[in-house]
């Protein structure tokens, strides 16, 4: 009996101890101390900055695979008048085109030791037209508001790159280093502007030491437990692989069916592969996330955060259970989304293929995960091969002075928010830049709605005239680091 009394008694100080040790990581995982934020810089003309982005809407420059439905009037009658719209920019800056609609200015700084890149691109997807409340490219103005394609992906920050150092040469003001305006006409397409500028990099042996693309914004209610507004800063992407499964058959009657027709066997692959998720993994800007945002969370989640440890299992059954965006962050994703078989009801298909997209968290590539799926499936009848793919991009730096900058300017001028890195779920041209460098940021210069959010790539796409302008601010703080 006695023995039993002392193994109870052990457990309890076992128990009694591991609440302790939680609660106090608990207590202890509280928000660190953050500098006082810049002034935030509004001194430019706010109207002007709106009439050129009005302006760089109505060009249609919407980009197909097939060049042939491209507008290619509409391409270059943009870049024709960019002269115009930002006149300070091509009296002060080198400009040359390169290849694939890729433009490249260079603001000459103090010194060329540590260049900057701010990276944006023009061209916008297609639109139905039928489906938009306002005409997507006459960039009509209502209620404090500007609709078009492309307002917020990305002429947005086009302009306002071109807009902030058109201000800043308007004051006399010369960066300390060297700064590139970097920007494609095919990142929609997966073009070659972003790519040939790089290789242009390297041909001229120029490391930069910051390289700003779109990516995250300020938003609010993304994080569980946080209340304020939170500026996502990506510092890393997810890879991206289309992946086909196909299985053949004699076809024939759908009368007297097999057990198991191609459709039947493909399904069954599906489902395999949905029943079997990739495993968790924290990577590192997941990681650097919830040590920022976990911080400010509520009491449980902070004890949550606080302790992965010990409560990883339980997070791992949440994101399984619930999908989503937190799910993603912490896995390589798998969306079935396209499936064929026979052309007729009646005939069994000789051939039944199924496509997946999937999404690579940045402890996988193209190859093991083709190689986890293979193990997963395990039906030699079943051929899996992937139809185009892209490994995780390289992850950035946050301890040094080119996330410091990045920082500094979102607080200047979205005071209040919380600053976080945070890993990309979408690709972008930015990727292409960690072959040079490990200072790569994603952030989209803007605050906003999850109804804006899901206005990208989508119907009645439209950006608040306050917004557009607070990129500009953005842009201003920002430079002036450089």
């Amino acid at each position: 009996m006695e023995i039993v009394v002392y193994i109870l008694l052990g457990v309890a100080a076992l128990v009694l101890g591991l609440l302790a040790v939680v609660l106090c990581r608990t207590l202890a995982f509280r928000p660190k101390k953050a500098a006082p934020p810049m002034p935030k810089d509004t001194d430019f003309d706010g109207d002007a900055v709106i009439e050129r982005l009005r302006t760089l809407v109505r060009y249609p420059t919407v980009s197909y695979t097939e060049k042939e439905k491209e507008d290619e009037e509409a391409f270059r009658g943009l870049i024709s008048a960019l002269p115009t719209l930002y006149p300070n920019v091509f009296s002060v800056c080198e400009y040359r085109e390169l290849p694939d609609r890729a433009l490249l200015f260079l603001w000459k700084g103090k010194t060329a030791g540590e260049p900057s890149v701010m990276m944006a691109h023009y061209d916008v997807v297609p639109v139905n037209a039928d489906a938009w409340e306002k005409p997507p490219f006459e960039a009509i103005v209502e209620d404090g508001v500007l609709w078009g394609r492309g307002t917020l992906d990305t002429k947005v920050t086009f302009n306002a790159v071109l807009s902030a150092v058109d201000t800043l040469i308007s004051r006399g003001f010369t960066p300390e280093n060297d700064v590139y305006l970097a920007f494609s006409g095919g990142e929609e397409i997966n073009g070659d502007g972003a790519r040939n500028i790089v290789s242009y990099f390297k041909e001229q042996g120029i490391t930069p030491a910051l390289v700003v693309d779109e990516g995250g914004a300020v938003v609010e209610n993304v994080f569980p437990g946080v209340k304020s507004a939170c500026g996502m800063i990506g510092i890393a992407e997810k890879g991206m692989i289309n992946v086909s499964y196909r299985n053949l058959s004699a076809g024939g009657h759908a009368s007297a069916p097999k057990p198991h027709t191609p459709v039947g066997i493909l399904s069954r692959a599906c489902t395999r592969i949905e029943n079997h998720p990739f495993p968790l993994h924290i990577s590192k800007p997941v990681a650097a996330m919830f040590d920022t945002l976990g911080r400010h969370s509520s009491f449980v989640y902070r004890m949550i955060f606080a302790n992965l440890w010990l409560f990883r299992p339980v997070l791992d059954g949440i994101c399984k259970k619930s999908g989503g965006e937190l799910n993603a962050l912490m896995r390589t994703t798998v969306a079935f989304t396209q499936m064929e078989g026979s052309a007729a009801p009646n005939v069994i298909p000789p051939e039944a293929t199924m496509v997946s997209n999937i999404r690579l968290n940045p402890a996988d590539t193209v190859e093991s995960a083709l190689a986890r799926l293979q193990k997963t499936v395990d039906d030699e009848s079943v051929e899996i091969k992937a139809l185009y793919g892209m490994n995780p991009s390289r992850i950035s730096e946050i301890n040094c002075p080119a996330w410091d900058k990045v920082a500094s300017a979102v607080s200047a001028t979205w005071q209040g928010c919380i600053v976080t890195p945070y890993l990309m779920m979408q690709c972008s041209d930015s990727r292409h830049y960690g072959e040079i460098s490990d200072k790569v940021y994603r952030f989209s210069a803007m605050d906003l709605t999850g109804e804006e959010r899901a206005t990208i790539h989508g119907n009645n796409e439209r950006i608040r005239l306050s917004t557009a302008c607070d990129a500009v601010s953005f842009y201003l703080a920002l430079l002036k680091q450089c």
